[in-house]
């Protein structure tokens, strides 16, 4: 795996995975799918859709902590700044050897530049929240929403996954 190759697929990922639109019912189907996918896997995350500063789904799988609610408002507080995913920041301040506090001096405490939120996009409307996990390796964080979104969208994750996460190597 390589960052380049990494970050030209979670653009990738990130242009194809978009809704044509987005309400609460929509919210409460991609958390159903992200918790479905955890329970069935006994993956210890916790799962959170939001429109931006407005939660629209919440879930606590068994062997979660508190301390995954705090990652979870973090890492999406950087897909709110950003509008791109918390594994791509990261990722591109890591291939910078930088980080989000000398790069843009926000403080880590409010931020997390780590993988597992993916923003919300609305085809002819952009960026309107972010989807998140928390509780598994940032990579595998970031590819259970990947997956979730595919199978929500309609989407063959298999060319969307980063390469070694299950999808087709790049």
């Amino acid at each position: 795996m390589s960052l380049e190759n990494d970050l030209e697929r979670i653009l990738l990922q990130e242009h194809t995975l978009r809704f044509p639109q987005f309400d609460e019912d929509a919210a409460w189907k991609i958390g159903a799918r992200l918790r479905e996918l955890a329970a069935e896997r006994r993956l210890p995350v916790v799962v959170d859709v939001r429109r931006f500063g407005h939660p629209l789904f919440y879930a606590a799988l068994a062997g979660t902590t508190p301390d995954n609610a705090e990652w979870v408002r973090r890492k999406s507080n950087v897909v709110a700044r950003f509008h791109r995913s918390s594994y791509a920041i990261g990722l591109a301040l890591l291939q910078k050897n930088t980080n989000l506090l000398e790069k843009y001096g926000i403080e880590p405490a409010d931020y997390a530049s780590h993988g597992g939120s993916f923003p919300i996009a609305v085809s002819g409307s952009g960026i309107i929240g972010s989807i998140t996990v928390s509780g598994l390796p940032q990579r595998e964080d970031h590819e259970l929403v990947v997956e979730a979104l595919c199978g929500e969208l309609g989407r063959e994750y298999a060319d969307l996954a980063l390469p070694g996460s299950g999808g087709k190597q790049a």
